[in-house]
């Protein structure tokens, strides 16, 4: 049996019911840790499943935030400073990546005791235990006007990645490196490869790679 829901029938759903069902709705999502600092030398941690790419020539990503009508020092930090890092997030400390979401008066690296690390002077900092680890620096960002959320665009300028993770093309094992998924906003899952295949072309059989 299939439930049906039309756009009457959610606005008229409780609002956790309604958050809940479209924040599923994408299926598995990446998640970061997203380290800032402000001009006060105090860093932020905050877990993000709504990072994307955008370009590789030049290296861009994208970050939806929610609408900027509270604080919201991640975004606030990247506005202010320009730099923000992203972090993978693994099992051996999702549950501590996803407690970063409370609201402290203080760092969350310290409120959940995970080390902050700072690399190649870069003015935002990285969470040390994390298997990939990326700079970057602000571009743009912009306002949707149909509901207020705000996009950053940001250039990649550093990447640490563990060897055993990064493949000969450029690729990564996710897998080998534990890289957690999620789904919704409180549901977390570890992933595994069904398979990699060819370049897909008319008049070619994929292949397994």
């Amino acid at each position: 049996m299939t439930k049906h829901f039309d756009k009457a029938s959610l606005m008229e759903a409780e609002s956790f019911f309604r958050r809940d069902l479209i924040n599923s709705l994408a299926g598995y999502k990446s998640l970061n840790l997203i380290g800032t600092k402000n001009q006060k030398g105090i860093t932020n941690l905050s877990p993000f499943s709504q990072v994307f790419h955008i370009g590789a020539s030049p290296p861009l990503v994208g970050i939806l935030f929610r609408p900027h009508t509270v604080e919201r020092h991640t975004l606030e930090n990247i506005i202010e400073t320009g730099f923000f890092t992203l972090n993978h997030v693994t099992e051996s400390f999702y549950k501590k990546a996803h407690q970063t979401a409370a609201r402290y008066p203080f760092s969350e690296f310290e409120a959940v005791g995970l080390e902050e690390e700072f690399l190649e002077d870069f003015f935002a900092p990285f969470v040390k235990i994390s298997p990939v680890k990326v700079a970057c620096t602000l571009v743009e960002t912009s306002t949707m006007k149909v509901n207020g959320t705000v996009m950053v665009v940001g250039s990649i300028e550093h990447i640490w990645v563990e060897e055993k993770g990064l493949l000969a093309d450029g690729s990564l094992d996710l897998e080998a490196m534990g890289t957690v998924t999620c789904s919704g906003l409180d549901t977390y899952y570890t992933g595994k490869k069904l398979s990699r295949l060819s370049y897909p072309k008319p008049d070619q059989v994929l292949k397994e790679i």
